[in-house]
This record gives C-alpha cells, sequence and structure tokens, in this order.
C-alpha cells in the first residue's frame, strides 16, 4: 500500500477505487505519457506478475459526456478502450450481448445510491487494428482543429468509439457529508433562506443526502419529476428521437402541472380546516429539468419549485445549474447565493449574485471563480449568520445616519434663512461648513461600519431568525430611512428654534451687547456636533475604545479648531476671530443652551426606542435581553424579561 502514499488523482473517488483493487489482486505503481504500470496477481501461478500497458489515448470526461475513457495496448498487443461513467450514459452505450448483468448492475447502483454512495459504471471494448486506425485519424484530425466548434468535433469523435461495450459492473465510493453540514443547512433554513440543492449525483444518492441534511423530512410530501416512464424508456429502445422528444415535452408538462395542482389542493384543504399547510419537496432529473428549463415551462416550473419547501435537482450539468440559477434570480429579484467546490460549479457561482467556493480535494477552480472562499461547508452558517448579520447592521445604519445628520445639518440653515428673509447671510463660516463631513462627524460612522454589534458572535449562531432582518430587510426599508430623516429634521428643528429663542435679545458679552449672528452660528453649529455625534453615541450597540475616542474626539476636534482658527488673523479667520475665547466660552448661557439642546434632540429616538423595545421589539431587541439576562441584573429588571422572551417564540415559524 505505499504506492497510495504519493498517489495523486483528479477526482478523490477514484483514490478509493485504486485502494480496493489493490485487495483484488491489482495494484497501480506507475504511470508516464505513454505507459500504465501494474502489478497484477496471476491466479494460475500464485504469483505477482508486473505488466506495462501502452497507454494510446485518453478521452478526458466532461459534464456533457458524463464519461471518461482510456484507449490501452496490453502485453499481448491487444487493444483495448476502458470506460467509466454515470449510468445515465453507459446503459444506453452497451452491445446487444455486452448486457448480461445489466438487471442486476442497475439493482446494485439503486440499493448504492439509496445508501448515500456515490456510483460509476463500468464497461470495455475490444478494438481491432483497422478501425481503430481510421478512428485515431478522425480524432486526430479533430484535436488539432482550430475553429470554434474544436470541442465539439472531439466529442463528436469521442462516441463513435465508445459503443457497443460489455458490462463489467460498477463501484460505489462512500462521499461522507463534511462535519457540520445537517446543522448548518438547518440553522440556514431557520434563517429564512430557500436552499436548493443543484447536484450531479444520480436521484436516490441526492434524495438520500437530502434526508441527511435535513432538506427533506418524513413529513415531507414529495413531488418527483422525472422522464423513467416505460412509454419513454421503450420508445428510447426504438431509436426514434423524435418521438422520445414529444412524448418527453408532453409528460413534463403534465407533471408539472400535477405537482402545482397538488399544492394548491393542500393550501385549501388546509385553510379549510385551519391546519398547518404542508410542506412539498421537489425532485426532479436532469433530463426533465432540461426540458423544464425550455422557454415554454419555464414559469411553469419556477412556479412549483418556489412553493415547494426544498428544491433538488439531481443530475443536473454545469449548464443547468447556471440557468437555474440565473431564473431564480431574475424571478424573484431577490439576492442569490451559490456555493460550490469544482470546476462544475463554476457557471453557477459566476452566474449569482454572490459565488462562495469551498477549497479542497477538488481544486481550486470554484475558488477562484467566487466573491469568497471557505474551507468547509460548515463555515458558511458563520459567513452568512453573524458577519453576513452583522454588515447588512452596519452598512444599513452608516446610510441612514448620513442621511440623518446631513438632514439636520442642512434643514438648521434652511431655517436661518427662512428666519433672516432669504437675505444670503450666512450662518456658518466656510471652513465650518467644509469641514462638517471631513473632520467633524465622519469618523464615529466609519467606527459604526466597521466595529458595531448588535449582539455577539455566539447569539448569531444561536438564534438564526436574527439573519430575517436582512432577508425581511427591516433595517434598511423606506420606512427606517424616512424615520431617520424626519428624525434629522426634528432634531433640526429643535437645534434652531431653541437656540435662537434662547439667544437672541439676551445680554450675551460681558459689555452688555446682545448676540449676533457669528454667536448665533456657532451656538447652532455646535449644537450640530454635539447632536449628530451624541446621536451616533446613542445607536452603537458594541463600544470600543475606538469609538468613543472617534466621537469624544470629533466633539473636542471643534473645539481646538475653533480656537486656533479664532486666533489667526482677522484677515484668515473672518468671523471667527476669538469668538469662542471672548464671547462663547466666558457665557454660561452658550453652555447651558448646548446642554438643553442636544438632551432635547436626543429625546424623540430615545424615547421612540425605548417604546419599539418594549411592545413592538424587532429581533435583535429580542435577543440582546439574552446577554442582559447573562448579567448580574436586579430582580426587578430580570423579572420583566420573561414576557420578551415570550414575544421571541411567538416570531418563531411554526
Amino acid at each position: 500500500m505505499d504506492a497510495f502514499s504519493s498517489l495523486s488523482v483528479s477526482i478523490p473517488p477514484l483514490l478509493d477505487v485504486s485502494s480496493s483493487s489493490f485487495g483484488l489482486g491489482f495494484e497501480f505503481f506507475g504511470r508516464t505519457q505513454t505507459s500504465i504500470s501494474l502489478h497484477e496477481f496471476d491466479f494460475k501461478t500464485g504469483k505477482g506478475v508486473d505488466r506495462v500497458y501502452q497507454l494510446l489515448h485518453v478521452l478526458e470526461f466532461s459534464s456533457s459526456r458524463k464519461r471518461m475513457s482510456v484507449i490501452v495496448r496490453n502485453p499481448e498487443n491487444q487493444l483495448l478502450l476502458l470506460c467509466k461513467g454515470a449510468d445515465s450514459v453507459m446503459f444506453e452505450r452497451l452491445a446487444k450481448d455486452g448486457r448480461a448483468f445489466e438487471v442486476q448492475t442497475k439493482d446494485h447502483i439503486n440499493n448504492y445510491a439509496e445508501a448515500g454512495l456515490r456510483t460509476l459504471v463500468i464497461a470495455y471494448r475490444e478494438l481491432n487494428e483497422e478501425e481503430y486506425k481510421k478512428w485515431e485519424e478522425e480524432f486526430l484530425k479533430a484535436k488539432t482543429s482550430v475553429t470554434l466548434d474544436r470541442d465539439a468535433l472531439v466529442d463528436a469523435a469521442a462516441d463513435k468509439i465508445e459503443r457497443d461495450l460489455i458490462l463489467l459492473g460498477a463501484t460505489a465510493v462512500e462521499d461522507k457529508l463534511q462535519k457540520g453540514v445537517p446543522e448548518c443547512i438547518n440553522k440556514l433554513a431557520q434563517a429564512g433562506i430557500k436552499i436548493w440543492v443543484l447536484t450531479g449525483d444520480k436521484m436516490e444518492n441526492a434524495v438520500s443526502i437530502g434526508y441527511a441534511c435535513s432538506l427533506l423530512r418524513q413529513d415531507m410530501k414529495q413531488i418527483i419529476i422525472t422522464l423513467d416512464s416505460p412509454d419513454i424508456i421503450a420508445l428510447e429502445k426504438q431509436g426514434d428521437k423524435e418521438a422520445v422528444a414529444k412524448a418527453s415535452l408532453d409528460s413534463i408538462e403534465k407533471q408539472l402541472r400535477e405537482g402545482i395542482s397538488q399544492i394548491q389542493s393542500a393550501k385549501e384543504s388546509s385553510s379549510s380546516v385551519n391546519k398547518g399547510s404542508i410542506a412539498f419537496g421537489l425532485i426532479i432529473d436532469g433530463k426533465s429539468l432540461e426540458f423544464s428549463l425550455k422557454k415554454n415551462f419555464e414559469k411553469t416550473f419556477f412556479e412549483l419549485a418556489i412553493n415547494c419547501a426544498s428544491v433538488i435537482c439531481c443530475r443536473s450539468t454545469p449548464k443547468q445549474k447556471a440557468r437555474v440559477t440565473r431564473l431564480v434570480k431574475l424571478e424573484t429579484g431577490k439576492t442569490t447565493l451559490s456555493v460550490g467546490d469544482g470546476a462544475n460549479d463554476v457557471g453557477m457561482l459566476q452566474e449569482a449574485d454572490i459565488g462562495v467556493g469551498i477549497s479542497g480535494v477538488e481544486g481550486m477552480q470554484a475558488v477562484m471563480a467566487s466573491d469568497f472562499a471557505i474551507a468547509q461547508f460548515r463555515f458558511l452558517e458563520r459567513l452568512l449568520l453573524v458577519h453576513g448579520h452583522w454588515c447588512y447592521r452596519r452598512i444599513s445604519m452608516m446610510v441612514c445616519y448620513f442621511f440623518y445628520k446631513n438632514i439636520t445639518f442642512g434643514f438648521t440653515l434652511f431655517w436661518y434663512e427662512a428666519y433672516t428673509s432669504f437675505s444670503g447671510q450666512p450662518a456658518y463660516n466656510d471652513w465650518y461648513m467644509s469641514f462638517y463631513n471631513v473632520f467633524f462627524t465622519s469618523l464615529p460612522v466609519i467606527a459604526l461600519g466597521v466595529f458595531d454589534q448588535d449582539v455577539s458572535a455566539r447569539l448569531c449562531l444561536k438564534h438564526p431568525l436574527l439573519y430575517r432582518e436582512g432577508v425581511e430587510n427591516i433595517l434598511f426599508s423606506w420606512p427606517r430611512i424616512l424615520g431617520w430623516m424626519i428624525n434629522g429634521v426634528i432634531s433640526s428643528i429643535i437645534i434652531f428654534f431653541f437656540s435662537t429663542n434662547s439667544l437672541i435679545n439676551q445680554a450675551f458679552r460681558r459689555d452688555g451687547k446682545v448676540v449676533d449672528f457669528e454667536v448665533l452660528g456657532v451656538t447652532m453649529y455646535t449644537c450640530v456636533v454635539w447632536a449628530v455625534n451624541c446621536q451616533m453615541a446613542l445607536a452603537i450597540n458594541y463600544f470600543t475604545w475606538i469609538q468613543h475616542f472617534f466621537i469624544w474626539g470629533s466633539i473636542a476636534f471643534w473645539y481646538i479648531f475653533l480656537v486656533i482658527y479664532g486666533s489667526l488673523s482677522p484677515n484668515v479667520s473672518t468671523t471667527a476671530y476669538k469668538v469662542l475665547v471672548e464671547a462663547c466660552a466666558p457665557s454660561a448661557l452658550y453652555w447651558l443652551v448646548t446642554v438643553l439642546v442636544v438632551i432635547c434632540t436626543l429625546l424623540p429616538y430615545f424615547s421612540f426606542r425605548a417604546f419599539q423595545t418594549w411592545f413592538r421589539p424587532m429581533y435583535h431587541d429580542l435577543i440582546q435581553q439574552e446577554r442582559l439576562e447573562e448579567a448580574e441584573l436586579p430582580l426587578a429588571v430580570r423579572g420583566n424579561l420573561q414576557h420578551l422572551r415570550e414575544k421571541l417564540n411567538n416570531k418563531r415559524d411554526p
């Protein structure tokens, strides 16, 4: 078995097949570009013999061919074609006298597939020299072609030689699910994510995996769409392609409409007896999927699939995977995410809005074509439920806060211009306006977009329903955005009218002079800087020293800037000349107005959030109580958490 320690294969299951062959007396121990070396057990002599097979041609595997072949010459100078592939394409290529074990092999394959094993059918054919030479000439001509249809010519040439095969049997390899896959899929489903499985496996194998991953349940009614009816099989044996195509189209149309009828009947019966609706699972094979994706049936197929709790597409080609992804994306208008680990998934990954590639033994093609790369499927749980939720919340809050702080600032200018009869009198110094979004309010929102966490990663994973805030677009809906805009308008009204009514006609300076426009502008600007930064402090759920530094540092920088800029000559500082040092800072009224205005601007948001948390809580409000409960809280506070927990349970789907 030392030979297998360094054996490298393109498809991982082939390593298991090669290892198993060792127990049957065949050991692969070497290969060059033109030869394959085997150590074979001679049953006549009872000894091992080294045999070298001349490797003539390799007919590579492709998703459309679903098979692979090699042509070799054995030491007895005999030409052999050895072929392995999916049962869906191999049985139809058998010779009439090469089907001795067909029935038994099909039974074995079905049993293997139901057990969740991956199967391959193996067959061979003896070639004569004349046939081989004639075919080789055509094959080499196709391979050296420089036309656009080169691949089609190569496949056509390979198709001519891969006929009249003699069945040898089938192999079955256990392809275990990665650790944590069922749990991950279950949590993603709880999070409100609709999961479709697009696989190249047999239907029986895919169904077995569906049950293992909790995509299919015992109480779920299955709608199976397939073209394995006796009538179609009989037509296929006759070789009448037109009749097969017509019968297939009629069968697909009938099965799709029957599936829709079943779902509608189940909905009507469940609503009439006030019971929960029956869950349906759609299972469709590759041939049926090809017809279902035609323009005539595309809408019908989508209507059926979207009303099913789970969808499993078996024997899917890469092109079909991409077409199904495109169909869902266009028809639903929702964000689609594809997960794949092999070259067959590249089209699907690129077609989806977000592609996640899994790196591993199947190569790096999927990773190179994806937006995100993970090492195992179970890491998708943390990528979506934790980082996906955090990023959605951060971006939503950032955008809403940008609306708020700029509307607050802009509307104070509007009220001021209306107050001055639109005379053109500036409310703020030009440099105040230039630095507002650059220094005084920008850093806190950046910290929000990078560091904020409404709940911990542990609670995100514990409560997948928290992700539904993104699925339902709760935090970035138009009502939410308009709410922040209205909050900005209210803040601007409080800042302007409170400041003007408190300061105008008041003795502000030591010499008894009343407030001028420069002092009023500085006071309003101070209130704006304080209000929008304190509003950010209220909205943040997770504080680090960076948030504290950016929020309070932005406010402090306003005063530092005002002192430094105001100390410059009047030609430079203009209206800001010593306005803080000589006019504002010595006045208690300036500080009192600032404090009262900031408190008043925060009260509407604070009151709304308090009301929402206790009477109409969102998912994260409810889950945050768990974090509070873990702390040592007074009994009076802890006693009010039970009704919140009941609300959380009520929000869960039955």
